[in-house]
């Protein structure tokens, strides 16, 4: 990797075809380091097949993907998260019938760097212990500590989209790409998830979102990239999107129809 790129993310010409139909239509955007970034359009705009494209379950069509000065372009999604560039998906992927913490302890596997045998026979009890410490103090940043030991299963949906992000932090990721991260929350789980969004930033992850939440993709987002029939519409501050004629008919709806 060049240490001097000035950016962690480009995507460069992308396309994806689904036989006869055009998914993303040659779009290039890229993403700034030490920034969240949002993704937006209109149903059916491309935003989940570009994500798809870019942590690698899906192959471009054509274009590539360029993550930290390297082409990743097909690139399988377990090599993408060894290289830090890690994503979580609309419907929370937790094992239910495990606790919190050991939600946590199977994201921390990487740092582990131990067998599963030696794991399982316990004789990496110094491993197991780092890896202990380490999802205690996640459970901790992502307000979980009170829930450790309670089923996955059993917890509130703004609690399992903390533990989510929690399992997806556990891998160390450079860039976090978040889909829909706030599907199905009230206000005050909305507003939790923003303030723990804004403090994985502040801990030095880059994080691009999907989101049809407006309110909080424009108090959260330096730049948002608007796609609209799988092309780029535009691009710019929230500022900049709200203001935007062609985002307020495309999206938002007609300017004499828009609140």
């Amino acid at each position: 990797m060049d240490e001097n790129v000035q950016t962690i993310l480009e995507v460069r010409g992308l396309s994806r075809h689904f036989g006869g139909l055009v998914a993303v239509d040659n779009l290039s955007f890229a993403v700034e380091p030490g920034t969240v970034h949002g993704l937006i359009g209109p149903n059916g705009a491309g935003k989940t097949t570009t994500f798809n494209v870019i942590s690698g379950y899906y192959a471009p069509s054509a274009g590539s993907v360029v993550y930290r000065g390297r082409d990743v372009s097909g690139m399988r999604t377990s090599a993408l998260a060894a290289l830090g560039l890690v994503r979580t998906f609309q419907g929370v992927t937790l094992f239910k019938e495990f606790t919190v913490i050991d939600n946590v302890r199977v994201g921390c596997h990487g740092l582990a760097g131990a067998g599963l045998l030696s794991r399982i026979l316990g004789t990496d009890r110094d491993v197991e212990a780092r890896v202990t410490e380490r999802a205690d103090e996640l459970l901790a940043f992502f307000g979980l500590r009170d829930l450790r030991d309670e089923l996955a299963g059993n917890l509130s949906h703004g609690h399992a989209r903390a533990l989510g992000m929690a399992v997806a932090f556990a891998a160390d990721p450079k860039l976090i790409l978040l889909d829909e991260p706030f599907t199905g929350m009230n206000p005050e789980e909305t507003r939790t998830m923003m303030d723990l969004i804004r403090g994985v930033r502040d801990r030095g992850v880059t994080i691009m979102l999907v989101e049809h939440d407006m309110q909080a993709v424009m108090g959260l987002c330096d730049i948002i990239t608007v796609m609209n029939f799988g092309s780029l519409l535009t691009e710019g501050t929230p500022e900049e999107v709200r203001s935007n004629p062609a985002v307020i008919e495309a999206y938002l709806g007609r300017p004499d129809h828009a609140a």
